[in-house]
């Protein structure tokens, strides 16, 4: 037996939207033998889940019943399409993980063209630098050689 809230965590909708569905027209007789309350907590069987579960993938009418007994068919059924739902799911998001890939590997190569660029740059104007430098430096050096304290010997 599940609570609301751990119904809706699997389902991946809000408690209150759980609520919302369990006191509906369409399921609220139909979960009645399926549920019960323990010091104000509402717990949920297994077969109650699953009526529950299936209103929210809509490939199931909510209408659906099912036995007390245990019609297990009728239980297949439900299962097989919530799984059914769950795979298409699972492929939809598979085929954005791949777009969503694809665009990282663009842009990162993109990115490391735009570095490669712009190192160039540097490395040009570090190189025009360094010749433009070295002219400037020369007189300095040279009137550095020289002598520069007026005072002592000649």
């Amino acid at each position: 037996m599940k609570t609301i809230k751990q119904i809706a965590d699997e389902i991946g909708v809000s408690k209150q939207a759980v609520h919302q569905k369990r006191k509906s027209k369409e399921l609220s007789t139909t979960l009645q033998p399926f549920t019960s309350t323990v010091d104000g907590v509402v717990y949920i069987s297994v077969d109650g889940e699953s009526v529950i579960k299936s209103a929210f993938y809509k490939n199931v009418p909510s209408t659906t019943t099912i036995n007390v007994d245990g019609n297990q068919n009728e239980l297949y059924k439900i299962l097989k399409s919530e799984l059914e739902a769950k795979n298409k799911l699972i492929d939809e998001q598979q085929q954005i993980i791949g777009i969503l890939t694809a665009t990282l590997e663009n842009t990162t190569a993109s990115l490391t063209a735009a570095q490669a660029l712009h190192a160039g740059t540097i490395q040009d104007k570090l190189t025009d630098g360094r010749a433009e430098s070295a002219k400037q430096d020369a007189p300095t050096i040279e009137r550095a050689t020289k002598k520069w304290w007026p005072f002592g010997k000649k």
